[in-house]
């Protein structure tokens, strides 16, 4: 019997959902969490063959992983992967909602459309997968819910470099999650932001010119910028036991930037 199956028989002792899942922070998440008694729904937007070694990294360590593709700003998408889980696994406990994206711009180069798709694709995603979920993570013994917001939404002009737009888009996913986490904290499921600062990404950033890096780095107080795995172990805190008491909060994993 294979690792896979053995995981998929055996009931889990928590179900977690994270998107983004195939590279950065969402890979290093996934691995964190990786383990016997751990089911992973892990879900990318096209990078099917990051996504898949990223399964085979938790299954070997001992998860359940169910995988899927898609893309969170298509309408029902949230819902198939809630759908999924639930037919996999019979539920959802915890949710990371990492997914998203960022674009450098200024006042004068954008419309009221950019404005709007950084809404869509960086908070509208997370209120479609937790309403999705809600009755599961109200009624879950462990619920627990992070969405991955980003330093741009607090620290402004670093660098020289504006993200207004992704701000824009950043900020209504701290409001939305903030609200959930009242509206659920009654059930005991917390729900909190963790905020990175310059984040390593394999093969660069979209957002970013490969020679920015090293100005970022002089930029963070800590003096370098931060690996994948530096923003997950703080994911994952906020998703454990020991965090039951903390909800509602948006932890900066930024290495001081937010200082300046």
């Amino acid at each position: 019997m294979s690792q896979e199956r053995r995981g998929a028989d055996e009931a889990p002792e928590r179900v977690v959902v994270v998107t983004g899942a195939a590279s950065g922070i969402g890979a290093a998440t996934a691995r964190r969490l990786a383990g016997p008694g751990v089911a992973l729904v892990l879900n990318t937007r096209a990078n099917a063959d990051g996504l898949a070694n990223v399964a085979a990294e938790a299954r070997d360590a001992g998860a359940a992983v169910e995988t899927v593709l898609a893309d969170l700003t298509e309408t029902g998408a949230c819902a198939e992967i809630v759908a999924r889980a639930r037919a996999r696994f019979g539920r959802v406990d915890q949710i990371v909602s990492n997914a998203g994206r960022a674009k450098k711009s200024v006042f004068g180069d954008f419309a009221a459309g950019d404005v709007a798709e950084a809404v869509a694709v960086n908070a509208l995603p997370f209120a479609s997968l937790v309403t999705a979920a809600l009755d599961d993570l109200a009624g879950s013994p462990w619920g627990r819910v992070v969405a991955v917001s980003s330093f741009v939404a607090h620290a402004f002009g670093v660098n020289d470099t504006l993200f207004p737009t992704t701000a824009a888009g950043k900020g209504a996913l701290e409001a939305l999650a903030r609200s959930l986490a009242f509206q659920l904290a009654p059930t005991g499921t917390t729900v909190n932001c963790v905020a990175p600062g310059f984040t390593r990404k394999v093969g660069g950033h979209s957002a970013l010119q490969e020679g920015a890096w090293d100005a970022a780095a002089r930029a963070t107080p800590m003096g370098r910028i931060a690996e994948p795995d530096d923003v997950a172990a703080a994911i994952v805190f906020l998703l454990s036991r020991e965090a039951r008491h903390v909800t509602g909060q948006i932890l900066r994993v930024d290495g001081g930037l937010s200082l300046r």
